[in-house]
This record gives structure tokens, sequence and C-alpha cells, in this order.
């Protein structure tokens, strides 16, 4: 397809409106759902590091318990 001149590209005879106003819907949903994902992804991350650091320091305020072990007396009849 060969235009003779930007302005007539930019028509695109007649369909130009509609071709351009689905590129830029196109255009607006894809940096929409880029910022979303990269919002997302910083959420999960800091929810990530919240349990984690919560999680230790759960675990380094209580003592660990040392282990025990009971004979078991086991009769073969």
């Amino acid at each position: 397809m060969a235009f003779d001149s930007f302005s007539a590209f930019i028509a695109m005879e007649g369909h130009g409106p509609y071709v351009w106003a689905c590129y830029a819907v196109f255009a607006v949903l894809l940096v929409g759902l880029m910022i979303w994902s990269s919002r997302h992804h910083q959420a999960v991350m800091a929810s990530c590091k919240r349990r984690y650091q919560q999680q230790e320091s759960s675990t380094s305020a209580r003592p660990k318990q040392a282990a025990t072990f009971a004979r078991v007396e086991v009769s073969q009849e």
C-alpha cells in the first residue's frame, strides 16, 4: 500500500480515524498493563519480604527446644 503524502497516510482513504483510534487504545492498554504489572510485582515482593521478616523474627524470639530421645521397648512375641 503506497500513499502519495503523509496526510494521505494519516487519512488512509477515510479509514484513518478508526485505525488510529485502535492503535491509540492498544497503546494505552499496553502501557496501563505494564504499569499495573510493575506495581503488582512490587506489592507482592514487599508482602513476601514482610512475611519473611515476620517468620524470621518469630522463630528467633522463641528459644528452640532441645531434641529429646526416649527409648522404646519393642517386644517381638
